[in-house]
């Protein structure tokens, strides 16, 4: 079933490629450049400097043990 769906979406792919190379509207060409990119878009990426800094120092954190349970956390913020 899974090799069916992967040829499924290679003649999706084929199919969408072979529409687009018939699109001569540049506006709709940039939108759908423009929704690919979005889509690739990793959210890492959005986040500002000191948030990813404190999810690093976090993990960091759960790598040496220094974890909380749920609970702690609950209890802490409550």
């Amino acid at each position: 079933m899974k090799k069916a769906h992967k040829m499924d979406i290679k003649t999706s792919k084929i199919e969408l490629v072979k529409m687009i190379l018939n699109i001569e509207n540049d506006t709709f060409i940039n939108k759908v450049t423009e929704f690919i990119n979005n889509e690739k878009s990793d959210f890492w990426n959005d986040l500002s400097l000191e948030e990813q800094a404190e999810i690093k120092k976090g993990i960091e954190q759960l790598n040496r043990g220094d974890g909380k349970s749920y609970k702690e956390v609950l209890k802490r913020i409550s």
